[in-house]
């Protein structure tokens, strides 16, 4: 509900602009689908973009990176969003990738767990079922809950790369958003899960990796290292309208610089 009236705010604000300036011309409309940690990225690039410019409407259709990658390939919006590279696959059936921003995966556990820094080993071992009770580990006399992203999960795609653990996670819950995984943490003391870092974590508890917080300079620097691209996917050849083109300009260029580091994430351009 919170994620729809986002999206309604921001049109309507982009309608209301137009109307007090009283400017004649049509509304655009640049259509993005995809990943739901991008969530705070794209809508707060899209909220500027259209401050700035009254007479464009950007629309995000948040379905998760598998879905927008395949919205963008049939032609059904402009930009597909994804929290991870593209697969060969998908750039030989004709995509392009264009990176915006850089995120880190924060691992998250309930606030109640005392458990503050994990190896990759650990975590590896905690999501897999190698580790099944926190006290093996040094935490408390609990069962371990392991919560994940859905197949096809930009999220998870990059979690289980990095930690080695395709197919091989013991999910105790499978979610179709980043929001829904944060929240099932938050309630569940036994829980771990990952979620992007530009989401709203402040329910749950952030635990280091290997001595190292995920942040901005960490992600950058590559210290912090679970940690993946946040994409644009276009038809390689199919040129964007003058409208989308001009917004993916927009994202990829220095002036958005500071609109996705406001929104948690890391850019690209300087």
């Amino acid at each position: 509900m919170k994620r729809i009236l986002m999206i309604t705010l921001i049109a309507a604000l982009a309608a209301t602009v137009a109307f007090a300036g009283g400017s004649k011309e049509e509304t655009a409309t640049v259509s993005t689908d995809g990943s739901t940690s991008m969530e705070q990225v794209i809508l707060s690039l899209a909220e500027q973009y259209m401050t700035d410019n009254p007479n464009v409407n950007v629309t995000y259709n948040p379905t998760g990176s598998g879905t927008g990658i395949t919205a963008a390939l049939e032609g059904r919006c402009d930009i597909g969003l994804s929290s991870r590279a593209l697969k060969d696959s998908e750039v030989e059936s004709g995509l392009a990738e264009t990176i915006v921003a850089l995120d880190g995966i924060a691992i998250i556990v309930n606030p109640e767990n005392t458990i503050s820094d994990l190896s990759i080993e650990q975590i590896s071992g905690l999501f897999t079922g190698a580790v099944s009770n926190w006290s093996e580990i040094g935490g408390p006399d609990a069962p371990v809950v392991p919560i994940g992203r859905e197949a096809g999960s930009g999220t998870r795609d990059g979690f289980e790369s990095i930690t080695d653990t395709e197919d091989a996670c013991a999910y105790s819950q499978e979610l179709t958003s980043t929001g829904a995984v944060i929240t099932a943490v938050s309630q569940n003391p036994g829980a771990i899960g990952y979620a992007s870092l530009a989401s709203n974590l402040e329910d749950v508890k952030v635990v280091t990796v290997e001595g190292v917080a995920p942040s901005e300079d960490t992600v950058k620097s590559g210290d912090y290292r679970i940690q993946r691209p946040f994409v644009f996917a276009t038809l390689a050849e199919t040129p964007l309208s003058d409208a989308a083109q001009a917004f993916f300009d927009y994202c990829v260029s220095s002036d958005a610089a500071s609109i996705i580091a406001g929104a948690g994430a890391v850019p690209v351009a300087d």
